[in-house]
């Protein structure tokens, strides 16, 4: 596109720096680009807590899955369905602290005590539990409940996690197409909430960090930023940052009040950054402020308007447009974040349902420089399916989340921009929606935790000879 400003001379210059700089190794200008992860083939194997075939594995790794949806916390409640993001603490002596979003949606009643829920009609929220590193379970409960559509979130420096809520569902919207129960919710929703690991949540929305589809949140521990990724299904979406009005780990906490930003290409107004890009792509940026983040809605308008409420506000002043923005991570400096259907659609593949038609980009966005970079854009669904969530190993090299339409993977990408293959997740039977989601590595990176998210839900760990390859 002739508006875009690309950075070659920078990148040429060597200006941009760090892992991944100057790749993009995949898109219209490149083929599929395969790394030999180290690990070896991948197998059917065992899990160790029934002996079933979930998971396809390198040899010499070995999981266990633990906390299926149905099945009971510690204090005798059940464990909710549609596992989703997750983060992992460390926890007294080798044990494992994780939090876990429960992508719940609908008025169907908030699990664990209603009385501390935000709105007792709102069925998801987080499970908090503590686990050994082989994800055999020490305590479960429930740590955050009446809220909705907990997608994902991010890990914050001050040991808590912030779970966010996908969708601007209320009593003040009408039903989304195909939904139906909004009227019997008590509050509104579509915010991001904090779950401290060492006390209760408040359940308390951070309002000024905007009422939109949120899916997750990076902390930069150097600013005190929170930057935050939109999946708006069916339409444009935006990558925000919250600036608190105060340093959260100063503060101890999240703090409300603050202002919400929406990122804009640097003379390039509404770039389209959803569409295919050349390899090495690079841009400057800057931000532009949300006047409203937090809308109030009057004679309960159609779901399709009040989604896009905050969105417009930031695409008015000229910020850029993505496709389903979801996972993000900070690393080094830089937040990875995931455009699930970015990119150019392959002539072999069927264009995905909703608003952009790849099949993903994986952009980075360097927080001292304002570059933003295309870091991987997948050329066909064979290669890369629809990525989602993301996390990052102590090499650098970043856990990719399949969401597709066949078989998920997770899959690794280096810092030279190469996939690789590391686990396939065994097809279950009636249910081909089943995915990954919640990569996290756990302290000194012994286990790799990950939700399958499925008609029923559970966690897994995986653990094996990490040192062999890539992660």
């Amino acid at each position: 596109m002739d508006r875009r400003r690309f950075l070659t001379a920078m990148t040429a210059a060597g200006v941009v720096a760090g892992p991944f700089a100057g790749v993009a190794c995949a898109g219209r200008q490149g083929g599929a680009q395969a790394a030999p992860s180290g690990y070896g083939p991948l197998r059917p194997a065992r899990d160790l807590r029934d002996g079933k075939v979930r998971l396809h594995l390198p040899e010499g790794f070995r999981y266990r899955s633990f906390s299926a949806a149905g099945e009971k916390f510690s204090d005798g409640g059940e464990v909710p369905g549609r596992h989703d993001g997750m983060a992992a603490f460390s926890g007294p002596g080798d044990s494992v602290i994780l939090v876990r979003n429960h992508e719940v949606g609908g008025a169907v009643g908030a699990f664990g005590d209603r009385e501390r829920a935000y709105d007792p009609m709102a069925g998801g929220g987080t499970s908090t539990l503590r686990v050994t590193r082989q994800g055999e379970v020490i305590r479960a409960t429930p740590s955050l409940t009446g809220t909705m559509m907990n997608c994902s979130g991010g890990p914050m420096a001050w040991r808590a996690w912030v779970s966010c809520e996908e969708t601007v569902n209320g009593p003040d919207v009408a039903d989304a197409p195909g939904g139906e129960g909004n009227a019997r919710l008590t509050q509104k929703h579509g915010y991001i909430f904090e779950v401290p690991l060492n006390r209760a949540a408040t359940a308390r929305p951070i309002r000024a960090a905007g009422r939109f589809a949120h899916e997750s949140a990076a902390f930069d521990p150097s600013s005190g930023a929170l930057y935050l990724t939109e999946d708006n299904f069916a339409h444009p979406s935006g990558f925000y940052r919250y600036l608190p009005p105060k340093h959260p780990v100063l503060a101890g906490k999240l703090l409300d009040g603050g202002r919400l930003q929406m990122l804009a290409v640097a003379d390039a107004e509404r770039a389209d950054l959803f569409l295919g890009q050349r390899s090495g792509a690079a841009y400057a940026t800057t931000w532009v402020d949300i006047d409203d983040p937090d809308p109030a809605f009057r004679g309960r308008p159609a779901y399709d308007e009040a989604v896009q409420a905050v969105g417009r506000q930031g695409r008015a002043k000229g910020a850029a447009i993505f496709a389903r923005l979801e996972g993000a991570v900070h690393h080094q400096g830089v937040v990875y974040f995931v455009s699930t259907q970015g990119g150019d659609t392959s002539p072999a593949d069927p264009m995905p349902d909703g608003f952009g038609k790849g099949r993903g980009q994986v952009w980075a966005y360097e927080t001292w420089s304002g570059t933003l970079r295309l870091v991987y854009e997948s050329p066909r669904a064979s290669v890369l399916d629809l990525p989602d969530n993301i996390t990052v190993s102590r090499r650098g090299t970043l856990v990719l989340c399949e969401d597709g339409d066949g078989d998920n993977y997770l899959r690794g990408l280096t810092k030279a921009g190469k996939l690789f293959d590391f686990c396939r997740l065994a097809p279950i039977a009636g249910d081909p929606g089943a995915e990954f989601a919640g990569s996290t590595f756990g302290p000194g990176g012994h286990t790799l935790f990950v939700n399958v998210q499925a008609k029923q839900g559970r966690s897994f760990a995986i653990w094996g000879p990490w040192e062999r390859g890539l992660f």
